[in-house]
């Protein structure tokens, strides 16, 4: 895709141009300015377009000149990506490479078909991808073969291999049972019963007892993980229903829920993923993370949606609260259908500040960069909107108990915190990086539907946490959970050399000749 044209010019710098040319022809300069203005006129305007097609799936393309002033239609449905939607080889990177020499011929052979020239080795092989299948876990039953003495009675059996392993489990079966379970939501008895029919017997009970072992030996690296979590410059927070049959409650707890929080912490440019299970709000889940933050001068900046469960005991903190705008966009989708015009107007103003965000992306600007641009294009559309809906209201074109009137109330009530991205460098214009990471807990509870244990929750959280970690950072999580067990001492001792964005290079530094 083509980046889109910038131009530092006002609307008044135009109306000048326009002006002279009553008194003569234009420059070549100006010429090129107004050319300029028009085409990234243009863009903006397709950029919009783009964004609106939910839109236009909600309010069935509504009139929006009569809802609002200024306002384009949207028309046309943006054309599909071209693409066959078929895997190159080179996305397979944890295949198996099998690479096959030519059976004749080598680099530098006379060629057989001309026998004039030489035949040399092709950059680019040719290449045929063979998938197969196989169980989740495997085993291996290794026969010793056992010779006994029948003079003597004395019994000579042939050594193991020194590959074999001490335990009977190794690493990648925990790893893998905690993808499957934690990371793709498979119960243990689902993955029992498909283990047991293909001929490998896995109880429930031994995968927990696997689970709870690898937990203990990734727990360094999980508190680490929040420690660094804890740095952070922007936290999403938001939290979801879950169920823990055993739950022992103090006394004084009058509280009956208990929750899954999700927060996703970003700090230098990484993503931190964290999961807590119990009977506390997401508010005071990250309260608990933010006590471990050293003393800085940076404000962070914590987004969630406008539930007083997000921010319960983080308000008191120094911190920069911003609300979802997608939460607020929400309240006008659910009322479409009875205010088709005026929820589409709304929907389709909050569509280009999306677009904006898009563009904003797309040209790779920096925080600093978003900001002013935000400020420059966005700003006038949500003066605009936050104009509109203050005249609904006061001037009784909208009836405050209606739907469309609580949503309304909804934007203006918590408007500072919902447009924090046109003041501060840095903040999202929405919770969904948070929504996205809770699909996790959401996934687990609606295929296992609730914990037994508190302790089974934690481990669960355990996994969760690096498992989405992993995902954010482009790890492979099965090969990070792996390693953690096989050097689960090394980890206790510089949890720090283990994070998901490090660990590689732990590797290679201690298997290196030079380490050795």
């Amino acid at each position: 895709m083509r980046s889109r044209q910038r131009l530092d010019i006002n609307i008044e710098e135009l109306d000048r141009l326009l002006d002279r040319t009553r008194e003569g022809p234009l420059s070549d300069a100006e010429r090129e300015k107004l050319r300029t203005a028009l085409h990234v006129l243009v863009e903006r305007i397709s950029a919009r377009t783009r964004t609106t097609e939910k839109t236009r799936a909600v309010v069935d393309q509504p009139q929006l000149s009569e809802a609002g002033p200024n306002t384009t239609p949207a028309s046309g449905k943006q054309s599909p990506k071209k693409g066959h939607g078929r895997h190159s080889a080179g996305d397979y990177t944890a295949a198996e490479k099998v690479a096959i020499p030519h059976p004749e011929l080598k680099s530098g052979d006379g060629c057989p078909e001309c026998a004039c020239g030489r035949v040399y080795h092709q950059q680019q092989p040719k290449v045929r991808v063979r998938i197969v299948g196989q169980a989740p876990l495997a085993a291996t039953v290794f026969e010793m073969e056992r010779l006994r003495c029948n003079a003597c009675g004395q019994v000579f059996t042939a050594e193991e291999p020194d590959d074999i392993g001490a335990d009977k489990y190794d690493a990648t079966a925990a790893a893998m049972i905690a993808q499957l379970k934690y990371g793709s939501g498979v119960p243990f008895a689902r993955l029992e019963r498909l283990e047991h029919q293909l001929g490998i017997p896995l109880p429930a009970a031994t995968q927990w007892e696997l689970m709870e072992d690898a937990a203990a030996q990734a727990r360094p690296a999980w508190k680490q993980l929040i420690w660094y979590a804890a740095q952070g410059e922007l936290f999403y927070n938001d939290d979801t229903a879950m169920r823990i049959l055993r739950l022992a409650r103090e006394p004084s707890d009058i509280r009956t829920g208990t929750f899954t929080s999700g927060i996703v912490s970003v700090w230098q440019n990484r993503k931190i993923a964290l999961f807590f299970t119990g009977r506390q709000h997401a508010g005071e889940n990250l309260a608990d993370v933010l006590g471990q933050r050293v003393e800085s001068s940076n404000t962070p900046i914590q987004m969630c949606d406008a539930l007083s469960g997000n921010t319960k005991l983080t308000r008191g903190l120094r911190i920069l609260i911003a609300n979802c705008l997608s939460h607020g966009r929400r309240q006008f989708v659910d009322v479409a259908r009875s205010f088709p015009q005026e929820c589409g107007f709304v929907l389709e103003t909050l569509g280009m500040v999306y677009g904006n965000d898009d563009i904003a992306r797309e040209q790779g600007l920096d925080a600093e960069q978003r900001l002013q641009f935000h400020q420059q294009y966005s700003g006038p559309l949500m003066d605009q909107l936050h104009q509109w809906l203050e005249d609904q209201l006061n001037e009784g074109l909208t009836e405050p108990n209606s739907g469309l009137g609580k949503a309304i109330s909804y934007l203006l009530r918590h408007w500072q915190a919902l447009t924090l991205f046109l003041r501060e460098k840095g903040a999202p214009l929405d919770n969904n990086v948070c929504e996205r990471a809770l699909k996790k807990a959401i996934l687990n509870r609606k295929n296992a539907l609730f914990y037994k244990t508190l302790n089974g929750a934690q481990v669960g959280d355990l996994f969760m946490s690096l498992i989405h970690t992993c995902e954010l950072n482009g790890v492979n999580p099965f090969d990070y959970l792996t390693e953690l067990q096989r050097h689960c001492s090394e980890v206790e001792r510089t949890p720090a050399d283990w994070m998901p964005w490090n660990y590689r290079n732990t590797l290679n530094r201690i298997h290196s000749p030079v380490a050795a």
